[in-house]
This record gives C-alpha cells, sequence and structure tokens, in this order.
C-alpha cells in the first residue's frame, strides 16, 4: 500500500469510516488519552465498600465537568456512560437530531456539527482550563471511536466502561501492573 504525500510529507489515513456521516444520528464510543499516556487525570482507588472509583486531579475534575457539559455547548447530543481514568477517558455520546436528513460522508477538511468537533471542542476547553492555571497538560492527537451498531454492544460498551476502574491493575498503561 502506497501513502499519499501532502506538501512532501506521509499523511497518516484516517481512522475514521470513509463512507460514514459522523453528523448523522447515532451513538458513538469514545475513548482519548493524555499525550505518552501521563497519568494527568488521578488515581484509582477503592472506596470503603470496595468498588473501585478514581480520585480526580484538578484537571481530572476539569475533564469530568467538561464533558457533562458538552450537552450545553451542543444542544444535540446526550450523553451516557462515562468513566475518567487517570490517563484517559470513556464516554458515549448521542448525537439526536430532530431534523437531520442530510447524509454527508465523512471528508478531509473542516469539521462541524459532527463527532469531531464535538470531541475538538471537548479537548480545548480542557486545555485552555489547564494553559490558564499553569498545569502542564496535552492531549494525545487523536482519539478513538467506534459507531454503537445495535443494542447488544451498546450493552456491552456500556459494561466496559463501568468496568474500567476495576480493570486498572491490569491495564498496559498503569505503570503499577499487577500482571506485567
Amino acid at each position: 500500500m502506497q501513502q499519499d504525500k501532502f506538501e512532501g510529507r506521509y499523511r497518516i489515513d484516517s481512522a475514521r469510516l470513509a463512507e460514514y456521516d459522523y453528523g448523522s444520528n447515532g451513538m458513538y464510543f469514545i475513548t482519548i488519552c493524555t499525550q505518552d499516556r501521563e497519568r494527568c487525570f488521578g488515581e484509582v482507588i477503592a472506596d470503603k465498600s470496595g468498588e473501585w472509583t478514581i480520585q480526580p486531579t484538578i484537571i481530572g475534575q476539569r475533564v469530568i465537568d467538561g464533558w457533562f457539559a458538552i450537552p450545553h455547548y451542543q444542544p444535540s447530543v446526550l450523553l451516557d456512560a462515562f468513566q475518567l481514568m487517570p490517563n484517559h477517558v470513556h464516554g458515549i455520546l448521542w448525537i439526536c437530531k430532530s431534523d437531520y436528513d442530510d447524509w454527508q460522508p465523512n471528508t478531509f477538511g473542516p469539521q462541524r456539527r459532527n463527532l469531531a468537533s464535538i470531541v475538538r471542542g471537548f479537548k480545548s476547553g480542557v486545555k485552555t482550563f489547564a494553559t490558564t492555571n499553569g498545569l502542564l497538560f496535552n492531549w494525545q492527537p487523536r482519539y478513538y471511536d467506534r459507531v454503537i451498531r445495535d443494542d447488544d454492544e451498546l450493552r456491552r460498551i456500556r459494561h466496559y466502561i463501568d468496568a474500567n476502574p476495576s480493570n486498572w491493575n491490569k491495564d498496559r498503561d498503569n505503570k503499577e501492573n499487577l500482571y506485567m
């Protein structure tokens, strides 16, 4: 496979589905990581009942607040499951536009009123907060997404998100991984 070049440099192929409309109604599973998987967002701890949870840092709390503010800036977005982890965040976004009927396949170029613009706004808000408050923080340049195709997949993804803190001790990016 030959990669295309743009301005003399190799261009990384998009991880998005080429013919999918990421501005259309649907549910999307999102994972966004910190740069170099730095643990900026907090620590996973067991609470008094033995449930694993995360104790957020200042920037971790801003991530939580920013996530839950998405519908304020994007009224067509509903939030579902969400989980903050030490070096990443998982969430499910539901784009729900009551009058949307203009399917537009994913294209290279400016993105607005779609999944990319929602994620960009979220990431930008957290980065701006960090910069304003003198906190060393950067996001990984890209993010992972998956179009949720049916109720069974939605159920499995919700379970994965909810169980994520209890699996932190097995995570490959956890420096204290007990199973490495």
